[in-house]
Order: C-alpha cells, then structure tokens, then sequence
C-alpha cells in the first residue's frame, strides 16, 4: 500500500457540534470549555510529537505528525506533514450531543474528509463516505490504537456497501526521535 493514499484518509476531525461555553470578564473574552468528562479524553492516547511510519516499508519515515490539543482542550488536533509535499490537518472532537467521535480531516490537494465514530473497546474506529473527483462514492473505516510504544492506523475501503473491505493504509505513529 502506497503511503500516499494517506492523502485520502490521514488522521483525524471537527468542530462541529463542540460544546464551548463563553463566558466576559472584564479582560475580555475567556472560553471555559465543558470538555472535562471521561469521553472527551478517549482519543488522548495520540496526542504526541510523532515519525509516521508506513508498515509496508517500517523502517524509514515517511512523514511527521503532531496530534495536539486545542480550544480548551475540547479538540485533538492533528498536523501532518508528509515527505511527498502533502500536508493536512484534522480536527477531531467528542460531540455529547450525538455522543460519538466527529474528524474532520483536509488538505493542501484539497481533499477533504468527514468521520463519524466511537471508541470500541481500545480503539477508536471512525467511519464515513469519500465522494471521489468522478462522482463515485465509497467508504472509508479507519482504526486508531496504542501498539507497541505506538499508535497505529489502519484504514479500508469499501465500494459494496461494507460486503468487502480493501486496505487503504497501514501506518505506525512512534515518537519523533530529533532533528
């Protein structure tokens, strides 16, 4: 699986649907986010300074990624820059309000891609549609969870409505080793 394709996919997510409270003081405006509860910290496991390593070939990186939170700790976001020249960026977010995972994730190729999910057991899967440049629609699974001194990402693809899943990416997030 070419690396690339992460260009479709990549990590991870939103601000839609976020629960933020903003409160003036006499200093100005402060936001005091209602982010405290256990679900809002379910992705926390890939927040980090990262090398990205594609699993077909693990033993040169192949981009750097950092997964950071944001907006009073509401949003985990993420900023990925690969070794081709493709950037992106997700935002990811726990909306209480339909009580699952939301990621938005774009790109400097103008992709852009929405996902929608939960955390199952140890892993958050997010899942949604990717409309393609000829109309085609397909969707898109990706599953994110702690491996060995790592995170990993596995992404599929379906074309037949889940009846069969084909890989789209297989990558490994291990902690960015210097300059």
């Amino acid at each position: 699986m070419s690396l690339s394709r992460v260009s479709m996919l990549g990590m991870v997510t939103v601000l839609a649907g976020s629960t933020i409270a903003f409160s003036h003081t006499g200093r100005g405006h402060r936001s005091t986010a209602a982010c405290d509860a256990a679900e809002f910290r379910q992705f926390d496991f890939w927040l980090g300074d990262w090398d990205v390593f594609d699993m077909d070939a693990p033993s040169k990186p192949v981009a750097r990624n950092k997964v950071t939170l944001a907006l009073g700790n509401c949003v985990v976001r993420e900023v990925y820059e690969q070794s081709d020249g493709l950037s992106g960026e997700s935002f990811s977010i726990y909306d209480s309000s339909r009580r699952l995972w939301h990621q938005t994730w774009v790109t400097n190729r103008g992709t852009l891609l929405m996902l929608d999910g939960k955390l199952e057991g140890d892993r958050i899967v997010l899942g949604g549609n990717e409309k393609g440049n000829d109309g085609s629609v397909s969707e898109i699974r990706a599953t994110w969870y702690v491996e060995d001194h790592g995170v990993r990402e596995i992404a599929e693809r379906t074309t037949d409505g889940g009846k069969s899943w084909k890989p789209l990416f297989d990558i490994m997030f291990r902690p960015h080793k210097g300059e």
